[in-house]
């Protein structure tokens, strides 16, 4: 049963669901999306315990639930998506890991209707799933019950500015270079002919939603330096300015302005 999801989710799921079947081999090859995995999931491993519960939302096809799986956590498995599920549950099945995965149709808005599934260890996000709910707030309002004491969250946001995305001004995209900055009321994205809205969100907002019973861990920009994956092809056909540009990221993915400007950014909090 799916729980509660406005028009804008709806939408959103039908172009997931549509995708869902051919969202793996879409990214197979993709070495940035490799880069984004790696990132991420290191980041998301310094912050847990051996034998760890997570509650993962917009989960897709649940290449993330397997890989933390596969190092002794628990996942509790969530999407809007009816298809991404159906994949995942495929998925988990072939794995034989469905005493290491459950998982549920759930919308980010209804997330206290999972406590009975709780208390979890860390709550994760990733990839911009969060950018399709313009109810954020209500979202983050969510964790503090959903988590057991000095339980983590990491998520993967969309900022509202991108310095890649700024530099297509020079190439004349107006629209492209601007649409994060003047995305008040939703920027439209589409999927497999299907058109949704996303809005953009600073760590500033996170931080502010839940400074009363959060302190935050870290801060850290994606794609800031190395290109969006949206921009095929590139680490395949420049290797070696895709390593430069990546090393010269890795670096510098803690500091200002580099961990506020990427294509995403990565936010780790504890509850207090």
């Amino acid at each position: 049963m799916k729980i509660g999801a406005n028009k804008n989710e709806e939408f959103a799921e039908a172009a997931f669901t549509t995708q869902s079947v051919i969202f793996d081999d879409l990214y197979a090859n993709n070495t940035i999306v490799h880069y984004k995995r790696e990132r991420v999931r290191n980041h998301v491993m310094q912050y847990l315990n051996p034998d760890s519960y997570i509650l993962e939302l917009n989960s897709g096809t649940g290449e993330d639930a397997i890989f933390f799986a596969a190092r002794g956590h628990r996942v509790h498995a969530t999407d809007i998506s009816t298809g991404m599920q159906q994949e995942l549950k495929r998925k988990v099945t072939e794995k034989d890991l469905q005493d290491s995965i459950s998982n549920e149709l759930c919308s980010y808005t209804m997330l206290p209707q999972l406590q009975n599934q709780g208390p979890f260890d860390h709550i994760f996000s990733n990839f911009a799933g969060l950018n399709c709910t313009n109810e954020l707030d209500k979202v983050l309002d969510s964790f503090n019950d959903l988590l057991k004491p000095g339980g983590k969250v990491t998520l993967v946001i969309l900022p509202k500015f991108c310095l890649w995305e700024f530099l297509l001004i020079f190439k004349g995209k107006f629209r492209t270079a601007f649409r994060r900055l003047f995305s008040g009321n939703g920027s439209k994205a589409h999927i497999e002919g299907t058109y949704f809205k996303c809005w953009y969100y600073n760590p500033s907002f996170i931080v502010n939603r839940l400074k009363d019973r959060f302190k935050l861990l870290s801060i850290e920009g994606l794609c800031t330096i190395v290109p969006p994956s949206y921009i095929e092809g590139f680490a395949e056909k420049h290797p070696l300015t895709y390593r430069i540009l990546r090393d010269k990221e890795n670096k510098l993915k803690y500091l200002w302005p580099w961990k506020y400007i990427g294509d995403y950014y990565i936010i780790s909090l504890q509850k207090k």
